[in-house]
């Protein structure tokens, strides 16, 4: 054995004496880590929990809770970014909420389009959003509009609007997809089709068709389901066919009786009345006459044609006299009058004879 064998066993003895310090302190070090792993397991799961409740009271409408809760949920994890997200979307809910409030405030003081336009605000503000809690806030504010619109139509019908007017609520009604809105635009149909059954009637009673036909084509852009503006317009064709047809027999007898007229007229429109042979103190054969116009207008240069006959009815002379006045009108009577110097004999031996009649007519 070597001399300084104590010493070496000595030595060793003194290396081996600390071995367990470096075990100690991984066993110290990976016994933290698993305590912190296991904090922070926790805190995270806490977080969730608290994101989870925030959750549902936002669904709920209560932003400020959900507010606390989240602001909570981010202390027990910072780089929870799904719980930063939703605290942003519930602020904007408390905002919201104010902007209710003020919408509601000036719908009741009838300041419509101030408080629509807070309303289209608000959504546009979380247009970016997604989720149930978006959802049920975008329902919200559909509903406030719709309240609203409804508010502003009853306003307006409570005014006496033109029938123009009426023309354009009726969509503004249509456009809100409520059942009390479905009621509003029901009415106002109504108002449309009696307005425009009463206006197309007196047209059509003043046999003014085409006016009529155009009325009620308008009020069934508004009211197109209206068996009353249907029947009427129904109507209104069968009345102009049947008018026309008795227009056009009226216009064809009044041809007619034109045509009998003009032929009457033409033929038969002066009557003699009378005539009659004389002599004059001067002992001169005088003709005399009447005629009557029985023409339906008015003739003129009305010209007798007649022959003096000896009494065995031989032509003894003829002539030509213009009856006077020169016009005669309906049921006017004219003279006629020629004094014949040139023969001489007694009209006792002599008659008259009116061969011809000749006229004009205007």
């Amino acid at each position: 054995m070597p001399e300084d064998i104590l010493m070496r066993l000595e030595n060793r003895k003194e290396f081996n004496k600390f071995w367990y310090i470096p075990v100690a302190v991984f066993a110290f070090i990976v016994l933290s880590s698993g305590i912190y792993y296991v904090f922070m397991q926790n805190q995270i799961a806490d977080a969730k929990d608290l994101y989870k409740k925030a959750e549902d009271v936002a669904m709920e409408g209560k932003f400020n809770k959900a507010e606390q809760l989240l602001e909570e949920s981010l202390k027990n994890s910072k780089d929870f970014d799904q719980a930063e997200l939703a605290l942003n979307y519930v602020q904007k809910g408390i905002d919201i909420e104010s902007d209710l409030k003020q919408a509601n405030k000036l719908m009741k003081q009838q300041e419509f389009q101030q408080a629509l336009s807070i309303i289209k605000d608000a959504e546009n503000s979380i247009m970016n959003y997604e989720g149930a809690a978006v959802t049920e806030l975008i329902n919200t504010l559909t509903a406030k509009r719709n309240k609203i619109k409804i508010e502003q139509l009853k306003y307006k019908l409570g005014h006496d609007p033109s029938i123009s007017e009426l023309k354009t609520l009726v969509w503004e009604a249509e456009a809100v997809k409520t059942e009390e809105a479905s009621k509003i635009t029901g009415k106002i149909r109504n108002q449309i089709i009696d307005y425009t059954f009463s206006k197309a009637s007196e047209q059509l009673n003043a046999k003014q068709f085409s006016d009529a036909a155009i009325i009620v084509e308008e009020g069934l852009k508004y009211a197109p389901d209206s068996e009353k503006l249907q029947s009427l317009k129904t109507t209104i064709d069968k009345e102009k066919i049947a008018f026309e047809t008795a227009q056009r027999e009226r216009i064809e007898q009044a041809i007619n009786t034109a045509e009998k007229e003009r032929a009457f007229n033409r033929n038969e429109a002066v009557k003699l009345v009378s005539v009659s042979l004389d002599n004059n103190q001067q002992g001169n054969i005088v003709v005399k006459g009447k005629v009557k116009s029985n023409a339906t207008v008015s003739i003129n240069t009305i010209l007798v044609e007649y022959s003096l006959l000896t009494k065995d009815g031989k032509k003894y002379t003829s002539n030509e006299v213009y009856v006077y006045p020169d016009t005669l009108y309906p049921d006017e009577t004219g003279k006629f009058e020629f004094t014949h110097y040139d023969i001489d004999k007694k009209d006792s031996d002599i008659k008259v004879q009116v061969d011809q009649i000749n006229w004009y007519t205007d």
